[in-house]
């Protein structure tokens, strides 16, 4: 594993220590990539199957709670027996190949999406990941997406100065167990070689808030249109969007910082 240097304690606005690291989720967190990356790519596919299937936003909502693409997709076919059309023979022969093929052109999809732009970032996301990083915070993501779907999504979201400042990442292919199990934050810990204690995490989900706390990290969420009804209530701060200064957030509760847009230099009270 790699060695990091040690690093000098950084001070708050109030004299308390700042994060050493933020461990930042990427679906739905970095950009809203489920309502308009993956739901509409996932449509595109089964049209490509030539299935009469659409997943709806309220459908995908309740398809959220399932973590992972392919397990999401087992999940709709067993809870819901949507007609196959003509895909019967070949999803009978042999269904776990069939749902990866439907995956495969999902991603691909998706991809696509992505290269065109249509997938922006998040509010205040690349603003609070260069405040952090000036002052020599770590950044990781920790993802239960895979690697390859990770890699496809730094390099069309995330500007080149960005990708080179992630120092750690984590994914669903690591592990076994994935989010809302702590698996793939304890990993992120064990790579940055800090303690629960000296990190933050950003997430948009319950899920993604209950791996955190299970790991022992404080954590921020930035809900979104899918998420915004879910259990927050063990997060540090909860806000619609991580916000700019001339794009305030709307705070639902948490601490009370000083400003309508998250600035490193103001989390050290969300450290737990």
């Amino acid at each position: 594993m790699a060695e990091f240097p040690a690093m000098d304690t950084v001070l708050g606005s109030r004299g308390r220590p700042l994060p050493s690291a933020l461990l930042f989720d990427v679906d739905g967190t970095l950009a809203d990539t489920e309502g308009v990356g993956h739901r509409p790519a996932y449509n595109d596919a089964f049209a490509e199957f030539g299935l009469a299937w659409h997943w709806s936003a309220e459908l995908y909502r309740s398809l959220l709670v399932v973590a992972g693409g392919r397990e999401r997709l087992h999940y709709y076919l067993e809870r819901d027996r949507p007609p196959l059309n003509g895909q019967a023979e070949a999803a009978a022969r042999d269904p776990a190949a069939w749902v990866d093929a439907i995956h495969r052109s999902k991603t691909r999809h998706f991809e696509h999406r992505l290269a065109a732009g249509a997938v922006p970032l998040r509010p205040g996301v690349a603003r609070l990941m260069r405040e952090a990083a000036g002052q020599g915070c770590r950044l990781a993501l920790v993802t239960n997406a895979s690697r390859p779907s990770l890699d496809l999504m730094c390099r069309h979201l995330l500007p080149a100065d960005l990708q080179q400042a992630i120092a750690v990442t984590a994914c669903g292919d690591e592990v076994t167990d994935k989010k809302p199990a702590p698996d793939l934050y304890s990993l992120a810990l064990e790579k940055l070689q800090l303690t629960a204690g000296e990190c933050l995490a950003v997430e948009d989900a319950g899920s993604g808030l209950a791996a955190a706390r299970a790991a022992g990290i404080a954590c921020v969420v930035a809900y979104n249109d899918d998420t915004a009804e879910q259990d927050f209530a063990l997060a540090s701060l909860v806000v619609d969007h991580l916000g700019e200064p001339d794009q305030p957030f709307v705070r639902q509760r948490g601490a009370d910082l000083p400003a309508g847009h998250l600035r490193f230099g103001d989390l050290a009270p969300l450290l737990r």
